[in-house]
């Protein structure tokens, strides 16, 4: 059988040709491969070099690769945070002619980590407990779209920074299944798996001595089942307010916005007597913020750091002399009956010009490390303020900038922790 390369951009397969697959993965040469943290996994992985991308490549059979592959694919449609599947290679024979496995290959995340790797540096817990609060959100993503993973552990989880907090992504969908919806026996069943996962790998660590003393394995992997069912309670319980109280609903909305979640579709229903009302969200989807800050500004970034995006650029809206109080919230309709208000949109577009892009890019590249431009902005955003109250006055973010670039990032490019201001 042929070589056959099945990929989703046509760009991809004529800078996969260039690596050995007649070479089984194990013993490919350094040369194609890029040295990253990997977790354990019951197959062969390695991370090498297509061109400019960093793609990490999975040796499976024929059919479970081929399921992988568009499990990460309707995942992402879904807008679910997993890694981007690239292709599927099969038809692999060595030099012999003897057969190889296929391989599944996925777009390395940026930025990214396993929690694997974050845990074997004895984190300490305050950090841990933030990892598994992201951790959290995920799973009740995926499972809010129907997916129940059947294999979550800090080997299959990536994390990525994102304004202070954590993001978590999957990049292990082997063992998944997509349905319309779960049933709260599928749920628990999954979150359970998670459960034993992870208290499984935290007590492998503990042996080995990576893990911080004060951490209890099979206690952390129980908060986890509570954190989730915390935000899941909160995200699909059933309100009963009084009637006429219909502020009451949209602080219920406004709450569901600030943990980052939209309500697509809500049930209202008015009782027998008429004076109670009924609420239930029925469709609750993820990324509030980025959404928002996508929509105004055309950058994509993770939930937390679109957050701190926004509320920098209404405040330097707020500075415009054709800015409109509540410009934000009012999308469109800002500006009616004022001939000289600008567009949230422009502002949006004009702030992107003149305020983040020359920020972010004053911070030369190589100093950068694995921060992505809006984790860069949200971090200097974060030493302005703290120079900024250190000095009892705003100084300003270029001052912020200089300082920052002098003093803070040529010692923390390398560490996982986010830098702190001395």
């Amino acid at each position: 059988m042929a070589l056959q390369i099945s990929a989703t951009n046509p760009e991809h397969p004529a800078l996969l040709l260039a690596l050995p697959w007649e070479t089984p993965l194990e013993q490919w040469p350094e040369e194609h491969l890029v040295p990253l943290p990997r977790g354990i996994s019951r197959h062969v992985v390695r991370y090498a070099r297509a061109g400019e991308e960093v793609i990490a490549v999975k040796e499976l059979a024929e059919r479970p690769a081929l399921r992988e592959y568009e499990l990460l694919r309707d995942l992402d449609r879904l807008g679910i945070p997993a890694v981007d599947a690239l292709g599927v290679v099969t038809g692999r024979t060595d030099r012999s002619g003897a057969p190889l496995e296929p391989v599944l290959i996925t777009r390395h995340l940026g930025g990214s980590m396993p929690y694997r790797s974050m845990f074997e540096t004895t984190l300490r817990p305050a950090t841990m407990h933030r990892l598994m609060d992201a951790l959290a959100v995920l799973l009740v993503r995926l499972h809010l779209a129907g997916f129940a993973w059947g294999d979550c552990s800090l080997s299959n989880t990536l994390f990525r920074r994102d304004a202070g907090a954590y993001a978590a992504y999957l990049v292990d969908a082997e063992t998944g299944e997509l349905h319309p919806r779960l049933s709260d026996g599928q749920r628990e069943y999954d979150l359970d798996l998670a459960r034993v996962n992870i208290s499984g790998e935290l007590l492998d660590l503990e042996a080995s001595g990576a893990l911080h003393p004060s951490v209890d394995p099979v206690e952390f992997g129980t908060e986890i089942c509570a954190r989730y069912r915390g935000l899941w309670q909160e995200l699909t319980r059933t309100s009963v307010y009084p009637a006429g109280k219909y502020h009451y609903i949209e602080r219920r909305i406004r709450r569901l916005n600030d943990l980052g979640f939209d309500v697509a579709e809500m049930q209202i229903e008015s009782s027998s007597t008429g004076d109670t009302v009924t609420f239930v969200p029925k469709v609750v989807d993820a990324g509030h913020h980025q959404r928002q800050l996508l929509r105004l500004t055309g950058l994509d970034t993770e939930e937390n750091q679109a957050r701190r995006l926004l509320t920098d650029l209404e405040s330097w809206m707020a500075t415009q002399d054709d800015y409109v109080p509540g410009g934000l919230a009012s999308g469109s309709r800002l500006g009616a009956g004022n001939s000289h208000a600008a567009r949230p949109e422009v502002l949006a577009h004009r702030w992107v010009r003149d305020v983040f892009r020359p920020t972010v890019r004053a911070v030369p590249s190589e100093l950068r490390g694995a921060m992505d431009a809006a984790e860069l902005y949200h971090q200097l955003l974060e030493h302005r303020w703290y120079l900024s109250e250190r000095a009892q006055h705003d100084i300003g973010l270029d001052t912020a900038v200089a300082d920052y670039v002098a003093r803070i990032l040529p010692k923390a490019r390398d560490t996982l922790e986010p830098p702190e201001p001395e």
